[in-house]
């Protein structure tokens, strides 16, 4: 693994005023980063960002299907301690939440889910206790296996956003591209094939009860711009799995953790994934409780009119989850 090779963008002084100030005006003017009628002005002030901001956040240009967006700053004695749980976070850091919707919004459109954080467009990520050895962003002491976000349903997002709000420890966040990997004809075929499904994650507790078919799904595919993959190895029972399937996938597992990428983030950094590309997860820590652990805020976005997923995936069920779009 290595260390930091994250590409980075610069968000200079003069940016960085501008996407705060925008962020602030519309929070001023709404009262929360909750408030109904936030979202509905998100998209005219996003389009009047700077051309500079605009190019800042085009898509992810080279096979690593990451970058940093580094320049924004975090008063960490104004967002407070880091709280226990995503539930008691409230308006803490606002003005983060509203920066990463503009930041959203001109990338695509965000989108939430009901069954998750309250249908929040704007996620908090803590270590909670109870929830240590979990497959989850409240996990801690286990190592969060490398995962597209939210496989399990066709309507996931196209890109992913976490934003550091603290991170005293430098822990760091794993990536790792299908782009960079080296597998095998054989083995690119076999991943092809829908063969096993993926199911809902923890965080998602009514999935969970759902009575629908699982629907197998095709692990890796190939789109215009190269290959790209839906992956969760944690939620993937590859023990249903023929044993050359098997083994395809454990060598595929082994490539992407071969190329993976250890990134800390610093508060102000807003790491950018590629969710069709980039498999992400987290080093195990210890943590502490004590209103200092590590505090991401996340996104999550759709790109319209994007193709880069097999058209079968517009038949699946989605265990009932249903997303929430964010007003054009």
């Amino acid at each position: 693994m290595h260390t930091g090779a994250a590409p980075v963008r610069l968000l200079d002084a003069d940016c960085a005023e501008e996407l705060t100030r925008s962020a602030e005006e519309l929070l001023s003017a709404s009262g929360s980063a909750t408030a109904p009628g936030l979202l509905e002005h998100v998209p005219e002030s996003a389009a009047a960002l700077s051309d500079r901001i605009h190019h800042l956040c085009r898509p992810c240009d080279t096979p690593d299907g990451v970058f940093v967006l580094r320049g924004l700053t975090v008063d960490d004695s104004a967002v407070g301690p880091t709280p226990g749980h995503w539930s008691t976070v409230g308006d803490a850091g606002a003005v983060w939440d509203v920066a990463l919707l503009l930041l959203a919004t001109v990338m695509g459109r965000p989108i939430a889910w009901e069954g998750q954080q309250d249908g929040r467009f704007v996620h908090n990520i803590v270590p909670s206790p109870g929830h240590e050895e979990e497959q989850t962003g409240a996990s801690s002491s286990i190592l969060l296996s490398p995962h597209t976000e939210d496989a399990f349903h066709p309507g996931r997002a196209h890109l992913l956003m976490l934003g550091c709000m603290r991170n005293d420890a430098g822990i760091a966040t794993t990536a790792a591209s299908i782009r960079r990997a080296e597998l095998g004809a054989d083995d690119v075929a076999l991943l092809s094939e829908p063969v096993l499904p993926i199911l809902p994650d923890d965080s998602y507790t009514e999935a969970q009860a759902s009575t629908e078919e699982p629907p197998g799904v095709p692990t890796l595919w190939s789109a215009e711009e190269g290959l790209t993959l839906r992956f969760d190895p944690a939620y993937t029972p590859l023990d249903q799995a023929p044993p050359a399937h098997r083994a395809a996938y454990g060598r595929l597992e082994d490539e992407l953790a071969r190329v993976s990428v250890s990134v800390s983030l610093s508060p102000g950094d807003v790491l950018i994934v590629d969710n069709d590309v980039v498999v992400h997860g987290r080093v195990p820590f210890r943590a502490r409780y004590d209103g200092t652990d590590r505090w991401l805020k996340r996104a999550s976005i759709r790109i319209p009119g994007r193709r880069t997923r097999p058209l079968q995936e517009q038949d699946e069920h989605g265990y009932g989850q249903a997303a929430i779009v964010a007003p054009v």
